[in-house]
């Protein structure tokens, strides 16, 4: 597919933004959506998120895709645009708001692996800076752990390993 600005370039930026329920779907290239001002903050990831995704659905409690039954179950969909919560196994992407709630025992369980636990713990009575201490202290732990690898300290880098494993995770 084009470049929807250029009309030169294979598109390789697929935004997408629902709206009221209306899905808006825009194709780039790299540097026509460079010149917009979009990048991909996994540009640098070592793996796709979309992959890892999908990779876990199959294993949520509640999906037909996790059970070996011989006989097909009724696959339950999105009544807003008839997405089933297998397609999302599929691309990694909802199909619209109402996906959510079509879906919410499923994604409580996909959030709980990825996230330790199904529950936002969001805005709350911590400050910003209490709510990050643990974030900075594994960022810190991790470059010591990087410094004494390239030093070849392996004993050093093994207390840093383990003091990582040691920090609380997150509910």
């Amino acid at each position: 597919m084009l470049c929807q600005d250029c009309n030169q370039n294979e598109s390789t930026v697929h935004l997408t933004q629902i709206i009221n329920n209306k899905k808006l779907m825009l194709n780039l290239c790299k540097d026509c959506a460079e010149k917009r001002g979009f990048h991909s903050p996994f540009e640098h990831m070592p793996f796709p998120l979309a992959e890892l995704v999908t990779g876990m659905v199959g294993t949520v409690k509640g999906s037909s895709a996790s059970k070996g039954t011989k006989r097909a179950p009724k696959v339950r969909r999105c009544p807003a645009c008839g997405m089933s919560f297998e397609d999302f196994g599929k691309t990694g992407r909802l199909g619209c708001g109402g996906c959510y709630d079509a879906f919410r025992n499923e994604m409580a369980e996909l959030l709980r692996k990825v996230h330790g636990s199904p529950k936002h713990r969001g805005k709350g009575s911590m400050e910003p800076s209490e709510l990050m201490k643990p974030v900075k202290e594994e960022r810190r732990l991790r470059d010591e752990l990087k410094k004494a690898v390239a030093d070849e300290d392996f004993e050093k880098a093994a207390n840093i390993r383990d003091q990582i494993r040691a920090l609380p995770e997150a509910e």
